[in-house]
This record gives structure tokens, C-alpha cells and sequence, in this order.
């Protein structure tokens, strides 16, 4: 048994693997538990479509791909709520022109601009966790410690905006700017994916951790704390079997973090579809019509 968990350690990608994983889910889970209690789930999935129109440009400008996707990211998340201001158009429709959109320029500057199609689209789709070095490492350590310093230096706004957000414009806080300061963070999150399981699944990385704590506790910074070990822990677990089974590393990981919150969402002891009594008569009538 202990051959098993050590042998994939004696590898170097494997090590930077690992160690990246466990960050992500860290940081997807303290993002996605703000963007779940806010119901912004798929403001994520906007986001993480959206970045691919920054990607052509840094190639062609010469800057790191995370600059020109978090530039899109944050742009995107911008137009969203100005359209949805300014009009009466319902969020879910913008959300859906703005991916498209988004989605469209991008695959639009791949073909125009020079050197732009030497961008890995399958990579950028799906990621590529094994890739991953010690530059990649860094910049996703950073992203994680200048958001978790935000949100523990702005916790009690946060809360306060999160769960009250007309009461605290008219209390007088700067609403606005912490909207710029969520997507900026959702986006930031994205960039720190885009490396492991790719712009596909990093919505699944957003949310699930959370999910799956939301189920369990009942506290904002409860939930943080259950998510990130629900995270770490799908990024390891993932891993491993990606090792052994020979499997898409990010599939793995995203798979693993379901079957977490597929568990939870049957046996929590609160809200467990099976735990709570009701339900479990229901269900057992339900199976003896079917056996009669």
C-alpha cells in the first residue's frame, strides 16, 4: 500500500502535479463558494469561454497567456453587467452572447493574427496537468495567497455583500468594486486552470468543492475551509488514478470531485437524499412497485 502512494512521488511532473492540484483546490474552492452563495455558477463558465479571446493577443503582443485571458475574463464580466444594467434583457441571455461572442473573436484572431495559431487549442480546452513546472507553480501560488489575503483582509464586507447586496450599496459600500473584485478573482482562477484541466472543466473545479461543503455546513467560512479539503483531496485522488488507470489527469481529478459531492449529496446527514426519512420511504415504495 505504501509502495502505491510513493512510486508516482519519485517522479518530478508527478511532484509538480500534485503540489498544483492541491493549490487549485484551494483556491477554486474558496472562489466557488462565493460565486455558488451569489448564484454566479455560471458566470464561471462565461469567464472560463471568455479568456480564449485574450489568448491570440498576448501570442501576438508577446506577454504570458495569463495576461491576455484575465484581461478577457475581467472584460467580459464588465460587459455583462453593464448590458444587464442598461436594459431588459435577462442575465442567462447575456451570459450567452457574451460566451458566444467572446468565443467567436477569439477562434476569429487565431487565423488573423501572425503566430497566433501556434496556441495549443486542445491544451487550452482540456489542459494538461502533467506539464506543469516550477513557473506555473509560482504563478498559481500567487493567485492563491493574494486572494485568500483578500478575502480574509475583506471577509466581513464580503459576507455582507454576499448575502445582502441591496442592503450594502445602501449602507453606503462601493458595491461595484467588489463585483470588479469577484470576476476579477473568478477570472484569476481560470488563468490559474487553464494549465491543469483546461477551459472545459474548470467550471466543474469551480463549483463542486463547494457544493459539496454546502451540503454539509451552514457558515460561509465553514464552507471555505470543507471545500478546500474536498478540493485538495479530488486533485490528489485524481491524480493517482490518473497514474495508475492511464487517464486524462483533469477528467480524473473533475470526476472524483463529482463522485465527492454525488456521496455527499446521497448520505449528508442534513440534506442527504437517503438520510432523510421521507425520501428513503419513498424511494423503498418506489423499488417494491417495481420488484411486484
Amino acid at each position: 500500500m505504501i509502495d502505491l502512494l510513493l512510486e508516482p512521488l519519485g517522479f518530478e511532473f508527478m511532484r509538480n502535479a500534485l503540489t498544483m492540484g492541491v493549490l487549485l483546490g484551494v483556491l477554486c474552492a474558496v472562489v466557488g463558494s462565493y460565486m455558488i452563495v451569489q448564484q454566479m455558477g455560471m458566470m464561471g463558465d462565461m469567464i472560463s469561454h471568455s479568456v480564449m479571446a485574450g489568448l491570440p493577443i498576448s501570442v501576438y503582443l508577446g506577454l504570458p497567456l495569463s495576461v491576455g485571458a484575465l484581461a478577457a475574463g475581467v472584460l467580459s464580466a464588465i460587459a455583462l453587467s453593464g448590458i444587464e444594467s442598461q436594459s431588459r434583457l435577462k442575465m442567462d441571455s447575456v451570459m450567452a452572447l457574451i460566451l458566444a461572442s467572446f468565443l467567436a473573436i477569439g477562434t476569429m484572431l487565431v487565423t488573423i493574427l501572425p503566430g497566433a495559431n501556434r496556441i495549443d487549442l486542445i491544451h487550452v480546452l482540456f489542459g494538461n496537468i502533467l506539464g506543469v513546472n516550477i513557473a506555473d507553480l509560482r504563478l498559481t501560488f500567487s493567485i492563491t495567497v493574494l486572494i485568500l489575503v483578500a478575502v480574509f483582509s475583506f471577509y466581513k464586507e464580503l459576507l455582507f455583500y454576499t448575502f445582502d447586496p441591496v442592503g450594502a450599496q445602501a449602507g453606503g459600500m462601493p458595491v461595484r468594486w467588489y463585483y470588479l473584485g469577484m470576476v476579477t478573482a473568478i477570472s484569476l482562477t481560470v488563468v490559474a486552470n487553464l494549465q491543469t484541466v483546461g477551459v472545459l472543466l474548470v467550471i466543474a473545479m469551480l463549483v463542486a468543492p463547494g457544493m459539496t461543503a454546502y451540503l454539509l455546513v451552514n457558515e460561509l467560512h465553514h464552507m471555505m475551509l470543507l471545500g478546500t479539503l474536498f478540493g485538495a483531496l479530488s486533485g490528489i485522488m485524481g491524480m493517482y488514478l490518473s497514474y495508475y488507470l492511464n487517464v486524462p489527469s483533469g477528467a480524473a481529478i473533475v470526476l472524483v470531485s463529482f463522485s465527492l459531492f454525488l456521496v455527499t449529496f446521497l448520505l449528508s446527514p442534513t440534506q442527504g437524499l437517503l438520510t432523510q426519512s421521507g425520501m428513503t420511504q419513498q424511494l423503498t415504495q418506489q423499488l417494491r412497485r417495481i420488484w411486484r
